[in-house]
């Protein structure tokens, strides 16, 4: 390995350990919050995973992706008919006697679920990654459609239009900030991986990198397969952070919200999904807030259902029109500074 590119990847990890460190303090402070309030961090972190995953495949690749939550939902159904008891009986009436009776402890499914659902997009995948244009975007939809539809109807397996209830809440906010590190530290290492610099080539220019040599498809199936990995488990956490699922928790509303999230910060910078993940959510929870209804002395000012939505529209808006690359852009943190000024301050409070 060169050295420029020693020194790129030296810096990207640093980029990740400041990130993670910002994490921590974050729920650090949060963790000493009421119990709703956690509970809203713990779905911001959630969703910070959700981001970062697909920014693995939609930052490098350059290529929009509409259908990455399906993955989420793919997650939490694995989940539940791994994780769920009693309650898996009485809800899914006509399951496989072998999946009734199967049980699984969630650190062994976790794992074992985002691996099935990595192989899922490694099998939908291989034939999606060779369109071109317009058409990849829209074939990802459609995946997404599809779950959507599958899961509204497979009463037997989802529940169908009704609730799925029963399962484990084993989610927490600093199991959430774990695996929201491990994601960050694995899109970092994805980064700087000639598979990522390969990536970002054909990224640039499609043609030229096909021209000289790069397998486009294989390289965009690569990362597609890791970021489904980590969208994947961003889906049990939030399943088992609700308890319940339906067709809907994993469809519009969220791919809407994610995809905001990315564009908001710079889908090309892993500073730029974390930081657009923080300022949607923050945006999110404001207008929340005023939509319950805010209480200024006698009275009780509230605004109708629907205003967070279009709220967030308007800022997406403003930031695509102002900064078409989203906040960020492709710049990334300057964690050298950063570092060496916490150094600087621990030492000068030592002495």
């Amino acid at each position: 390995m060169s050295e420029p590119s020693t020194r790129a990847e030296s810096d990207m990890l640093r980029v990740a350990a400041v990130l993670i460190a910002v994490l921590v303090v974050i729920a650090a402070v949060c963790s000493l919050a009421a119990p709703a309030f956690q509970r809203t961090a713990t779905e911001a972190v959630i969703k910070l995973i959700a981001v970062v995953g697909m920014s693995i495949f939609i930052g490098n690749s350059g290529v929009s992706s509409f259908g990455h939550v399906s993955f989420m939902a793919w997650g939490g159904y694995l989940s539940a008919l791994l994780t769920m008891t009693s309650a898996k009986k009485s809800v899914l009436l006509d399951l496989p006697d072998v999946i009734e009776q199967l049980h699984l402890p969630w650190p062994l499914a976790l794992p074992l679920v985002c691996l099935i659902a990595a192989l899922g997009a490694l099998a939908i995948g291989y034939p999606l990654m060779r369109l071109k244009g317009i058409a990849l975007p829209m074939a990802t939809f459609a995946v997404l459609a599809i779950t959507y539809v599958v899961a509204l109807n497979w009463r037997s397996v989802t529940g169908g239009r009704q609730a799925l209830v029963g399962l484990p809440l084993f989610t927490t906010l600093w199991l959430a900030v774990v695996a929201a590190a491990v994601t960050i530290l694995a899109a970092a290492l994805y980064h700087r991986s000639r598979h990522g610099l390969l990536l970002r080539c054909s990224r640039e220019n499609e043609v030229a990198a096909a021209a000289t040599g790069i397998d486009v498809s294989r390289e965009r199936l690569v990362a597609f397969v890791l970021s489904a990995f980590f969208v994947a488990l961003a889906g049990v956490l939030f399943a088992h952070l609700l308890g319940t699922m339906t067709a809907n928790t994993f469809y519009l509303d969220l791919t809407f919200v994610t995809l905001a999230m990315l564009v908001v910060g710079g889908q090309r910078s892993l500073t730029g999904a974390c930081s657009g993940v923080l300022l949607v959510s923050a945006v999110q929870e404001v207008f929340r807030s005023i939509e319950r209804g805010i209480s200024l002395g006698p009275a009780t000012i509230s605004a109708p259902p629907g205003l967070q939505e279009i709220a967030l529209a308007l800022i997406m808006l403003l930031v695509l029109i102002a900064r078409p690359e989203g906040l960020m852009g492709d710049r990334e943190i300057d964690a050298g500074r950063m570092l060496g000024w916490i150094r600087n301050r621990l030492f000068a409070t030592s002495r």
